[in-house]
């Protein structure tokens, strides 16, 4: 299968490198002339012609493959006046240039339904969401503060187990399955313990993408989903930024020019910093007593700081450092958590003179620390810390486009524990991973081909994985496309923590390990890596000018995953029980609907979603059992309106329907004696622990969950450039009772969070 899909992708590889005898072509970026930002996924065209495209998260655009002559080259922006430049082609010749769109006070929003349509006809865009801020800022923002955490639980296939300590899965993986990027560096922990905020700043997103499988061969490492996000460069032309407070936290971010772009053949730098933090440990005692009478237990900070360097011809370098925190005290009695993750890098684009590629890299290193003390796991730690490199290609031949690169991993990870029969634990591993990829967008008629091949070498565990990728799209007509993504992928980082565990703070990780049991279902274990293979079938259809529904079915196998075994009572590696072997699969529908126009936006979405695992028994039988965040349904419906004559009013509401996720029930208790003398312990005076009976793995349904939340905003405008938002939040407006989970022992109920109004000021400049 391999040799004959990898013969397939080097025959289109010959054949896209023997297209490079080009006619002429134009090559630029487009900006924003207010900023100086790249205007992002923008129409450039040659006005009475079929060559065109739309600029990347950089701005840049290449049209390749033009007969030489005189033409005239269009740039469409929603918002910004089209541009409309006289340009002459010479033979074998590159045109170059920049260009700036300024803001038009006329909003063509027939231009946007046309862009994003065009988009959908020419690439294959399978389960991938494209999120802008603008949308971020359409979901209610919980405590005055729009966040992108938010944004992602209305995602189709997207599960989040709980507003307090919950984490999130994607169609049927872990999280420790997903990969999370920010300009190009790998986030090991992106979420916060308090569910609605995530260690990403909106003012600051360009462009972020949600891939919920089928993704390409530029990702590896992780075997479930893909979040992909880029930040701003900062403001060129003047210093500008935001300010803003709320009963949950406060936030800034400012944007100041270095070098002021002050004309298009010009370079520029640009500075970028930005600083977030919750109080709401103190000012839930205030605002929120009814909630928890010692307040919420849930602090965090992040600050992160860009520089950017723009060279006249739009190469650029980038050096960023961050530093995230999260801390949260005294949780649920139990016990004390927090983590820490800093870190910084460069990365870089580049314009060669007269080649149709464009180049992109990056170098960076981080480490990420976590810990917690509790009543029942004491001096629980653990820590990734390493480098990241990678160099990517990309060749442009007409509407067809290769590319390709390399990336390799080097890190260290550290895991310590003391479990429940007070065994200890401690892990250290050295792990260096190697990826060489590429992929090839072929355009034949009405068909868009993407074949990819990534070959991934895992170095600490002498392993190689082969790892075909697909995807294909076909316009069956203007109004109608189906679309299709397969691929295979593999990883070595586990959860430290158990995959049964349905409230964990804890978010730790560990490279694959060379101890794990010998066989699994009577098979002798040829791998040590995790492994899922995918395939998605899809549909995009428009209904009228301004509906776009978009339904996906979906399968992921997971031949193997590993995960820690917190149970296990031996010492020592001949045991083999430090870790277990599973199987298992996911499988469903998402169906998804917008409407956009307009001072309306709507959003309704639909997930059918089903998971399974499979694991040994002691007596080498494999059981079945369906995992704690296995949501059958789930529903959200998103709705905004705009009003007033400076459209100074702006209401929105989110309402989530979800079916009870599974747990694990109890039958009965009894007394534990551990034995701490051995043979000689008096087990007629010995106190012993309580012990649990359980029923089977996951067999009870929780309540189904739901909840409304509301946000009203008023924009109070004191310049062009300069206006304050008032922002009054309600989360769980009619205060629903959801159940997050219960307490074995002492049956108590633990909700997720009730009726919380919020308030919050931001002021932009």
């Amino acid at each position: 299968m391999y040799k004959t899909y990898l013969l397939l992708f080097v025959t289109f590889f010959v054949f896209a490198t023997a297209l490079t005898a080009q006619e002429a072509s134009v090559r630029g970026f487009v900006y924003e002339e207010e900023s100086g930002e790249p205007a992002i996924f923008c129409n450039v065209f040659l006005k009475g012609t079929t060559h065109g495209a739309s600029t990347d998260v950089n701005g840049y655009f290449l049209i390749t493959k033009v007969p030489a002559g005189n033409y005239t080259l269009m740039v469409t922006y929603i918002g910004f006046d089209t541009i409309q430049k006289a340009i002459t082609l010479q033979p074998d010749g590159i045109f170059s240039n920049k260009l700036f769109l300024a803001k038009s006070s006329v909003e063509l929003e027939t231009v946007t339904v046309n862009a994003a349509r065009t988009t959908a006809r020419t690439e294959t865009r399978t389960s991938v969401i494209q999120v802008s801020t603008k949308e971020i800022r359409q979901i209610p923002s919980i405590g005055g503060q729009a966040d992108f955490a938010q944004y992602l639980q209305v995602v189709p296939g997207v599960v989040f187990t709980g507003d307090q300590g919950g984490q999130f899965y994607v169609r049927g993986g872990t999280p420790i399955q997903n990969k999370v990027i920010l300009d190009g560096m790998t986030i090991y922990n992106p979420f916060h313990s308090i569910g609605l905020f995530s260690i990403f700043e909106t003012d600051l997103i360009r462009n972020a993408e949600v891939y919920t499988g089928g993704f390409n061969a530029e990702y590896g490492g992780r075997i479930s989903s893909v979040m992909d996000i880029s930040y701003k460069d900062g403001n060129k032309k003047r210093v500008s930024g935001s300010v803003g407070a709320s009963t949950f936290g406060a936030r800034a971010v400012l944007e100041v020019p270095i070098v002021r772009q002050k004309s298009p053949d010009k370079g520029s730098s640009s500075f970028i910093l930005s600083f977030k933090n919750s109080y709401l440990s103190e000012s839930s005692k205030m605002f929120y007593e009814y909630v928890d009478q010692d307040g919420l237990p849930f602090n965090f900070m992040d600050i992160y700081g860009k520089v950017s360097i723009n060279a006249a011809n739009g190469s650029k370098v980038s050096f960023f450092g961050f530093n995230f925190t999260d801390d949260v005290t005294n949780y649920k009695a139990i016990s004390d958590f927090g983590w820490n993750s800093f870190g910084g890098g460069l990365n870089f684009v580049v314009i060669p003179g007269r080649s149709p590629v464009l180049i992109e890299g990056l170098f960076a290193y981080s480490k990420y620390e976590t810990g917690v003390n509790s009543v029942s796991l004491n001096n629980l730690s653990s820590s990734i810390g390493g480098f990241t490199g990678k160099i990517d290609f990309s060749y442009f031949f007409g509407k067809n486009k290769l590319q390709y690169g390399v990336e390799i991993e080097g890190f260290r990870t550290e895991y310590s524990l003391t479990n429940y029969s007070s065994r200890k634990v401690n892990l250290t591993e050295n792990t260096t991973q190697l990826g060489i990829y590429a992929k090839y967008k072929l355009v034949v008629g009405k068909f868009i081909f993407e074949p990819g091949f990534r070959a991934q070498w895992y170095a600490s565990l002498a392993e190689f994985s082969p790892e075909p990728r697909i995807a294909i799209k076909y316009n069956t007509s203007e109004h109608f496309r189906l679309k299709l993504a397969a691929g295979m992928y593999s990883q070595n980082l586990i959860a430290a923590t158990s995959g049964r565990d349905v409230v964990n703070l804890f978010y730790g990780f560990l490279s694959g390990p060379e101890n794990l049991p010998k066989t699994f279902n009577g098979e002798p274990l040829t791998t040590r890596l995790q492994k899922s293979n995918h395939i998605i079938l899809g549909a995009e259809i428009d209904l009228g000018h301004f509906i776009n529904l978009n339904v996906e079915g979906y399968y992921k196998k997971f031949p193997q995953l590993t995960s820690l075994n917190h149970n296990n009572t031996y010492s020592g590696a001949e045991t083999n029980n430090d870790f277990i072997i599973e199987q298992g699969n996911a499988y469903g529908l998402d169906v998804s609907m917008k409407y956009d126009y307009k001072k309306v936006y709507l959003w309704l979405v639909y997930s059918l979603g089903f998971v399974n695992r499979e694991y040994e028994n002691t007596d080498g039988q494999l059981l079945s059992y369906t995992p704690h965040f296995d949501r059958r349904h789930n529903v959200n419906v998103v709705f905004s309106y705009i009003t007033g004559p400076k459209k100074q009013w702006e209401f929105s509401a989110r309402w989530n329907f979800g079916s009870g996720f599974p747990f694990t029930q109890v039958q009965g208790f009894y007394e534990y004696l551990t034995f701490p003398g051995g043979v000689n312990t008096d087990y007629l005076s010995e106190n012993g622990d309580l012990g649990v009976i359980y029923a089977e793995l996951f067999g009870g349904r929780l309540p189904t969950y739901h909840r409304l939340d509301v946000d009203v905003k008023r924009n109070f405008y004191f310049s062009a450039r300069t206006k304050l938002v008032v922002d009054l939040s309600v989360t769980n407006l009619y205060n629903r009772d959801n159940v997050f989970y219960v307490d074995l022992v002492t049956s108590e109920i633990v909700y997720q969070l009730p009726l919380m109004p919020s308030l919050g000021l931001n002021l932009y400049f």
